[in-house]
């Protein structure tokens, strides 16, 4: 029986990856809507968790236990994730835009957090450091505690806010410093006459906690500036401080002052269904809604509680069914951590100190992160009955993981008849076919990639960069292109949408190249599918597989590793990091690093068939064998621990069997097979030019190495210690 593909007919789009998105894409993954597509916009591939901040500030925690892993969560709730930062959002368009890039949505919601910037504090931007966005202050602290640790810095803190927040960050901060070595001198400043955010009781506790910290709090002392030296006080004193951090409140991001929607001090008002004011298709949750009905503390306890009234509401709104309210509670537990591993537990005015009060809080956010850490494993049952030979197998890689073993290719190509026609330069196999036009050599080729990302957008620029690839390879300029675009079934709103965001990215990357969209062919499939045929143009010579001489250089332009890190992606292994900074890498072009290039001797891109595969290729055509080091290979970070792991592509068994690598061991010589999408330039030219060579990319930011060296000998590859010379 033929199951049916249900279109895809409503965008909804999470602006901001916050404590309530994160849950909505938990829930999301474990029901998904059938017919929705999920979109997560956030500027980082991760989001950190504030109840664990002041642990990492005093060093219990290390910078990764905080935070949630926006890659691996998207890839479980099937959605694709957007990074970068929301900078406007037009409310009647339904369209948000994300740096140059503008998306449509049909139901958005955001959760984009606050900011603790004070703007209107001379010298604040120049001098200090916001306690929010807490991934910039988690970073900033790191680096300054390392200076004082090296004793380059003073250990001298300033905190300018005498809330909850601030009292918390002080007393982390000076606890990590005394693990530093140095005496520290940490001192809250509050405009104030007492501390805030707690009753008297709590008050007091925390007051004694700070003092026993070594603490200074200054009451009654409004900050004027902030300076190099510390923070100057409307009074004319300066407090010496070498790191000053804000955290006098929470304050609204300013680009949603000009979105035209109802605000309460800068914060997006929401009805309880926790829609915006006046909008039936955009919610607003977290710290940057204001609850008119129930209006609250800016407190992460809120953000969690709410997640599963968004979640339902999102999923009744895209079905055209009714919402439930949110009724927040009245008051909450509040546990403040107290520098070392003890922590102050206030709620309806009684207080509590004491180290079993840390375990306890250190119990429930480590039970909220292992929510994200240790995501449910959706199990796809197996048919009962298979034919002979086949075999259970993993799930099928996109990108070049998915090309045809390359045994399978060369055999079907060497069937092909004989070349008859004059005009037809070249031979299949070779990178690109050339072509004889009127007096001009027109370099031809085409690739086209399965979807290895929901991100159409990005999906098509790698795709482009990787057609251009072969033409790059050939010492030839991009001209023309024509686009094959397979979408997955959708109403015609979303085809339009999704088309639009195709050949934006596509034109993008072909015009900053000098070539141009042409045309192309649409239609719609299983699954996306994007890819490019693309022509070039020759002013001299091709640079073919053939023509590399023993003695020559080999020279790598982009590290490998691409095919294991998407494979383990795939499996929710790689970390969100490593693949946003893969992802960073696809799109860079090769056209620069070409025309450096220019007078190899060969080359080629090194794509499906893996660096050791297409190294082959350039010894079977000039008549030699090849050495590389492989210490001196550039992996991807991440790529040698998840190959260690096991995590293979699909593609891998049948390239190692095609190229097979002489002395290859351990996960680096795993990797020299593995297939690469949008993968370098691999050159072989003359060893005196290389190091000249090598200095004139590296100064144009291309980082390209010198691998190993062509020698002589029967085509083959091996791996030989000290080649890369």
């Amino acid at each position: 029986m033929i199951e049916p593909q249900i279109p895809l007919t409503r965008d909804i789009v999470l602006v901001g990856g916050g404590h309530t998105h994160a849950l909505v894409l938990r829930r999301w993954g474990m029901r998904p809507l059938p017919g929705a597509r999920l979109t997560l916009v956030n500027p980082g591939p991760t989001a950190p968790y504030s109840g664990m901040l002041p642990g990492h500030v005093a060093g219990h925690y290390d910078r990764a236990a905080l935070d949630i892993d926006l890659v691996r969560l998207a890839r479980f709730a099937g959605a694709r994730l957007v990074l970068g930062r929301a900078t406007a959002l037009d409310p009647d368009a339904r369209v948000i835009e994300v740096g140059a890039r503008r998306i449509a949505y049909d139901i958005a919601s955001l959760d984009i957090g606050v900011t603790a910037e004070m703007p209107g504090l001379p010298g604040f931007a120049e001098h200090a450091v916001p306690a929010k966005p807490l991934d910039t202050y988690a970073t900033r602290w790191r680096a300054f505690l390392a200076e004082v640790a090296a004793g380059r810095a003073a250990p001298r803190v300033a905190v300018i806010g005498g809330g909850v927040a601030g009292a918390e960050l002080a007393m982390a901060m000076a606890h990590a410093l005394r693990a530093a070595g140095p005496a520290p001198e940490v001192t809250v400043l509050e405009a104030g006459e007492n501390l805030t955010g707690l009753g008297p009781r709590g008050g007091a506790a925390l007051r004694a906690a700070l003092s026993d910290n070594g603490v200074t709090v200054r009451l009654g002392a409004p900050a004027a500036s902030v300076g190099p030296e510390g923070v100057t006080l409307e009074s004319g004193e300066t407090v010496p401080a070498a790191f000053v951090t804000g955290a006098a409140g929470a304050r609204a991001q300013d680009w949603l002052a000009g979105t035209g929607l109802p605000l309460e001090n800068g914060f997006v008002r929401v009805r309880p269904d926790l829609r915006v004011e006046g909008r039936d298709d955009l919610f607003a949750v977290g710290d940057c809604a204001h609850l008119s009905h129930a209006p609250r503390a800016k407190a992460g306890v809120y953000a969690v509680r709410a997640a599963p009234v968004l979640h339902d509401n999102l999923r009744a709104l895209a079905r055209g069914q009714s919402l439930r309210p949110f009724h927040p509670q009245r008051d909450y537990l509040k546990l403040i951590s107290l520098g070392g591993q003890r922590a102050l537990a206030e709620r309806a005015g009684i207080a509590l100190a004491g180290g079993w009060l840390w375990r306890w809080k250190n119990r429930i956010d480590q039970g909220f992160m292992e929510k994200f850490r240790d995501l449910p494993k959706m199990r796809v049952e197996a048919p009962r009955e298979v034919a002979a030979g086949a075999r259970e197998t993993t799930p099928l890689c996109a990108g070049c993981g998915s090309k045809l073993a390359p045994g399978a290719l060369s055999g079907a190509l060497a069937r092909l008849p004989a070349r008859a026609r004059e005009d037809i330069l070249s031979a299949p196999g070779d990178d690109a076919a050339v072509l004889e036009v009127g007096g001009t050599r027109q370099v031809l080729t085409t690739d086209h990639l399965r979807a290895f990302t929901e991100d159409p957008w990005m999906l098509a620029r790698i795709a482009a960069v990787h057609a251009m690839g072969d033409i790059w390879a050939m010492g030839a300029r991009p001209q023309a292109a024509l686009a094959t675009v397979i979408l997955p079934r959708m109403s015609e709103a979303l085809q339009s949408r999704t088309l639009a965001e195709v050949l934006e990215a596509a034109s993008a990357a072909f015009a900053e190249a000098g070539a141009e969209i042409a045309g192309g062919h649409s239609t719609m499939g299983a699954e996306a599918t994007i890819g490019f045929t693309v022509t070039g143009i020759l002013n001299g010579p091709p640079v073919t597989l053939a023509g590399a001489r023993p003695g020559d250089a080999l020279i790598l332009t982009k590290p490998i590793g691409s095919g294991t890190i998407l494979a383990a992606e795939m499996a929710g292994a790689a970390e969100g990091a490593e693949v946003a900074a893969l992802l960073d890498a696809m799109i860079r072009p090769q056209g620069a690093a070409a025309e450096r290039l220019s007078r190899a001797h060969a080359m080629t891109d090194v794509t499906g068939f893996g660096l050791a595969g297409h190294l082959m290729a350039i010894c079977r055509a000039s008549g030699v064998a090849a050495e590389i080091d492989p210490e001196a290979v550039p992996l991807y970070g991440g790529a040698e621990r998840l190959a260690a792991a096991g995590y293979r592509s699909t593609l891998h068994e049948a390239n190692a069997a095609a190229a097979p690598v002489a002395g290859a061991q351990g996960p680096r010589g795993a990797l020299l097979h593995d297939p690469q999408t949008a993968g370098g330039l691999l050159a072989a030219l003359a060893p005196e030019e290389a190091g000249a060579l090598l200095d004139h990319l590296a100064t144009e930011g291309i980082p390209a190495v010198r691998i190993g060296r062509i020698v002589d000998g029967a085509p083959a590859v091996s791996c030989v210690a000290g080649a890369a010379g």
